[in-house]
Parts: C-alpha cells; structure tokens; sequence
C-alpha cells in the first residue's frame, strides 16, 4: 500500500513545479515505511504470545522518557513540518535567514542545508528555522541595484541637468531594465562631489547576467560624461592658485551649448542601443564570448 501511494504521490509532485515537494518524497517514503513496520511488529506480537497493550505501554512511558531527552530533535522534527506545510521557500531559492545568505539545496528531518556564494555548506536546525524572518529572494521579480555618482563642484548646472537627463534615456534604452519604475536625480551635496542618485530594477534575476548588463550600463554611463565632459570627484583638497599675467588659466572650460549637448547625448545613447542589440543577438545565438 505505501509503495502504491508513494508511486501516485511521486507522479502527482513531478507534475508541480515547487521542488520543495520533491524533497518530501523520500522523507515521507521513510516515515511511512517506519510506520507500516511497527504495525507489522505490533500484529505479530500476539502470535508470539506477547501482550501487545503491555508493550505500547512500555513503549508509551520509554517514548515520554526519550522525548523529554531529546527535545531538541522534536523541536526540529515540528520545525521540519511547519517548513513544508507554510512553505517558506523551494529547494534553489535564494534566500536570506538571519546571518546565513545562500542557496537552498536540501531539506531533511532535522536541518536544512544552504549553499552560500563562497560554495560553503550551511546546517540549519528546521526549528531555528521555522521560528525566525526568512527573506526570500527567489521570489523577486526585480532586482534593485542602487549607486551615487559624485561629479565635480564646478560643474555647471546645465551640465549636471544634462547628465541626469542622458542617464535616463540610456535605461529607457535598456531592454532588462524597467523603464516604467527608476529614479535619476540630483541628490544633495557631498563633502567633495555634487550627489547624483541612480535606483533602477533589472528585469533579469540571474546574477551573472545582471553583472553583464551593468558592465554595458556603466560604460555608457562613462561615455556620455566624456562627449559631455562631465567629470568625476573624488575626495581630494582643491588649491586655488591666482592666474599670472601671460600664463593660461587652469579653469576647466566647459561646453555648455544647448545644441552641442543634445548630439552628444544622442550618439551617446544611439551606440549604447546598438551594443545592447548586439548582445541580445549573441545571447540568442548562443554566442557568449565577447568581442
């Protein structure tokens, strides 16, 4: 009888697409198994001339005994149940639960076993488990990326106006960017730059094609400052130095011109939409190599 349940259950599970039922196969092949045995054992009890009440008593009193010794094994033995009735994540997810940040690979009847990025292995009892937050981040359906870039105090404001505006046209050209949900602005003053606030949310959840795609997004991050000669601070102490008669000034000479901005912000933009194209088309010809 359990081997037909279990074949109805396996068949039933692979039909789903949550691995964490995967993972309950075995445990409960075990436990059922476990169970199907003692019966057999107690039924055979009588044909051996032995009372069978006076062994579940027996049974009963040393079962109280062992699990008020081993109260932690039970604890975990719930832990492990509350885990597949509530859960809280898959085998594969990402997940965050207090300090340990990893990969879910298995869960077992006393701990579960996560993967962190350094490859290392992490046992957590199921009852530490079952009891603290647990952030799940194989359920995301963006992923966040946040930065600030520092440009120098004596940028002027068209400039600055420019390159926040150059920055969002570069993500509205971004294919696994969301475009309908990011933030570019002028932030606030630093101690040596003028603040300005990149939030925007990648469409992809693989972490190594996020890496790609902000290689490409941070080049032409790059590029639009240079054609706009945009130029990044650094923490550093400035000497002013009075211009000598005859001499040429040190002052930077900014290009501030409407017209010259804007080609410079369109080509820049224009050849970040052709290097996303081309790896688009890479990554569908299953070329990964780049050029």
């Amino acid at each position: 009888i359990v081997q037909v349940f279990m074949s109805i259950y396996t068949v039933y599970v692979t039909k789903t697409h949550a691995k964490l039922d995967d993972q309950l196969v075995p445990i409960l092949n075990i436990f059922l198994t476990g169970l199907v045995i003692f019966i057999g054992i107690l039924r055979l009890l009588p044909l051996l001339g032995i009372d069978a009440k006076a062994v579940i008593m027996g049974a009963s009193i040393g079962g109280l005994a062992l699990a008020l010794a081993s109260q932690d094994t039970v604890k975990n033995l719930l832990g492990t149940v509350m885990i597949f009735l509530d859960k809280p994540f898959h085998i594969g997810d990402w997940i965050e639960a207090g300090n340990v940040v990893g990969t879910v690979e298995e869960v077992g009847f006393r701990s579960t076993r996560v993967r962190a990025a350094d490859t290392s292995i992490y046992q957590i009892p199921n009852s530490h488990l079952s009891e603290i937050a647990i952030n799940n981040k194989g359920l995301r359906k963006f992923r966040r990326y946040t930065t600030t870039l520092g440009v120098r105090y004596d940028t002027p404001p068209e400039l600055v106006d420019a390159f926040t505006k150059g920055i969002e046209s570069l993500i509205e050209a971004h294919p696994q960017i969301n475009s309908s949900n990011f933030k570019v602005a002028f932030s606030g003053f630093g101690d040596s730059a003028l603040e300005i606030l990149v939030n925007v949310y990648f469409e992809i959840m693989d972490w190594g094609e996020v890496q790609t795609a902000k290689h490409y997004f941070h080049l032409a991050i790059m590029r639009l400052a240079k054609v706009l000669k945009v130029e990044f601070a650094f923490p550093s102490s400035t000497l002013y130095m009075e211009q000598l008669p005859g001499h040429q000034s040190f002052a930077i000479e900014y290009n501030t011109n409407e017209e010259n901005i804007k080609t410079s912000m369109q080509k820049v933009v224009n050849d970040f939409k052709t290097t996303i194209a081309k790896q688009e088309m890479k990554k569908s010809s299953g070329d990964d190599s780049d050029d």
